[in-house]
């Protein structure tokens, strides 16, 4: 029989991420009118209320701060981890979404057919709100799971 406590440390992110991504996918569901085709399309794609991936990451560093300690060489290489995704999550696919907006209205304005040349997203980040909230869902979902698993 496998002793599944030995995997909580990575185990409890994955749930944590799971649980994040449908809170994520219902708030963009009522957001845009109910539409669960639009809401499946859209809403499980980059950006929006809240990250799921600063949920995870903040989960996970969280998850090792508890089942490793916070003075372990493991912790410190979660937490740079997190400040990585957390910063990419914010600045570097915000690049991302202006980059495709400035392109979206070159082909418009080139009269371009969307044919030969898709229609980029524009929204790919997050504003730091859906940061926020994420990092919060992650550490408090972790922190009651792995205490109520204790």
């Amino acid at each position: 029989m496998i002793d599944i406590s030995k995997y909580y440390i990575v185990i409890l992110p994955l749930v944590v991420l799971t649980i994040i991504r449908i809170i994520k996918f219902i708030i963009f569901f009522i957001r845009h009118g109910y539409d669960f085709n639009y809401a499946l399309e859209h809403g499980v794609t980059y950006g929006h209320m809240p990250s799921a991936h600063t949920g995870f990451v903040v989960s996970l560093v969280t998850s090792v701060g508890y089942y490793e300690g916070l003075n372990t060489g493991a912790f410190a290489v979660a937490v740079t981890f997190a400040i990585l995704i957390i910063d990419d999550a914010v600045r570097l696919r915000m690049y991302l979404g202006d980059q495709g907006r400035y392109i979206n209205m070159l082909t418009q304005e080139l009269n371009i057919s969307e044919d030969k040349f898709p229609r980029l997203k524009e929204r790919v980040g997050h504003r730091k709100a859906e940061i926020v909230v994420g990092g919060i869902l992650g550490f408090i979902l972790t922190l009651a799971f792995a205490t109520a698993l204790s």
